[in-house]
């Protein structure tokens, strides 16, 4: 396989000699769409046709070819729940937690997400730049072509600025598409720890004022060690009032009525939901909330694994994202988060690469991708095996091949 010259428009291109197409079409015949013996035709960034290669036009003849020999495609990957922009790490914090420190005895000794926070707060723009910038490189490495970024390692007016900043400056600098999240309410923070509702004054007014032109969403940390449903509900009604869409990190502790609160306010998305119920599911579903899985936490915290397998069959809509952080999933890689959701969650792979690609693009409100369907951006990953299922079935395998961004390769 080799990679071809841009043509002058730059983005038009077939791609053929494709074994399995993995089209996410629900005109498909079911909702995976698969293809064998497929080619994609993408003009001007944009799939222009699919098919069997035996059907292709043969005015797409002119254009510039790409042979996947015998590859699988899938849609590119859309990692629809990142706190990828940080400063520092926390490897020390980690050593501690396998030894059996609870996560209230880091915090009581300065770590946890405070020590994040320290060290976002004193690093220059320059360097939390550059540190996020190798991990954007490294996620579209491994497929990832649209990548959702949350700020709240800041939590000053001046901080949360700089790290949309840094994300809105990335996806002018990668090939991804960055989609930027406001998370001022992902703790207290430490100065205002005996003033919350005093913080809640900040978060709903002068902070997300100061960002609201920069952000696609408001997000907000709705659990036991976060705030209370009727916090989260105010952050909600904030975003509304600002014209934003909001998300809520739902339940992941304890069950505190987060998922419920969700669907109550049509949030886009519930994500974790760890401690949802059967009836919190079936409300997801009732109001088109996304589900949003992170299995890369419970593998981290060793912690029981999201049940992907009841989440999908309650009829709610699916994502997997990888909630790439310093403290409690440090994984950068949408493969190995869809070889967790089947391998531990009981998702099927076809499952895990539809909530991995169409699933992660609902999550953002994004109807232009997460398939490969004329109209949709010319996004798609090329593994190297034959089938999706090699995605699960070889787990730490170095299984994308090539990643085109709007038709073009870029990884």
């Amino acid at each position: 396989m080799t990679d071809p010259t841009p043509t002058a428009e730059g983005r038009s291109l077939v791609v053929t000699n494709i074994a399995e197409l993995v089209t996410n079409d629900p005109e498909g015949g079911d909702r995976f769409g698969l293809i064998h013996d497929a080619a994609v035709a993408i003009v001007g960034g944009v799939v222009d046709w699919v098919g069997p290669s035996s059907r292709l036009p043969d005015h797409y003849g002119a254009h510039t070819t790409l042979d996947v020999g015998g590859r699988c495609v899938v849609p590119g990957f859309v990692d629809a729940h990142t706190h990828t922009v940080f400063a520092g790490d926390r490897a020390d914090e980690f050593a501690r937690r396998l030894t059996g420190a609870t996560y209230e005895e880091i915090l009581a000794s300065g770590g946890g997400i405070f020590s994040t926070v320290d060290a976002t707060r004193k690093a220059s723009f320059v360097d939390l730049m550059d540190q996020a910038m190798v991990r954007f490189r490294r996620m579209l490495g491994s497929g990832s072509t649209t990548i959702e970024v949350k700020s709240g390692y800041g939590l000053t007016v001046e901080s949360e600025i700089a790290m949309i900043a840094a994300a809105r400056a990335i996806d002018m600098a990668t090939p991804s598409d960055v989609v930027s999240t406001f998370l001022g309410a992902h703790v207290v923070a430490p100065e205002f720890r005996d003033d919350r509702n005093g913080y809640l004054d900040l978060v709903t007014g002068p902070m997300l004022d100061a960002v609201r032109g920069d952000v696609s969403f408001v997000d907000v940390f709705c659990d036991a060690a976060a705030f209370t449903v009727e916090e989260a509900r105010r952050v909600c009604e904030a975003a509304y009032r600002a014209g934003l869409g909001f998300r809520i990190h739902a339940d992941q502790t304890a069950r505190i009525g987060a998922t419920a609160l969700a669907a109550e306010v049509g949030a886009v998305s519930a994500d974790h939901i760890d401690h949802a119920t059967d009836d919190d599911l079936e409300r997801l579903a009732e109001a088109g909330t996304v589900a949003v899985l992170l299995p890369g936490v419970s593998f981290s915290m060793r912690t029981p694994p999201p049940d992907g397998r009841r989440v999908w069959d309650s009829g709610a809509r699916v994502a997997i994202a990888t909630d790439c952080n310093p403290g409690t999933a440090y994984v950068e890689t949408m493969p190995f988060m869809i070889a967790l959701a089947v391998i531990q969650g009981g998702m099927t792979p076809g499952e895990a690469v539809w909530a991995a690609t169409r699933g992660g693009a609902l999550a953002l409100g994004l109807d232009d991708r997460g398939m490969i369907v004329p109209g949709a951006i010319g996004d798609l990953v090329i593994l190297d095996a034959p089938t999706h299922i090699h995605l699960a079935y070889r787990p730490d395998a170095a299984i994308v091949a090539r990643v085109l961004k709007a038709g073009v390769v870029v990884a």
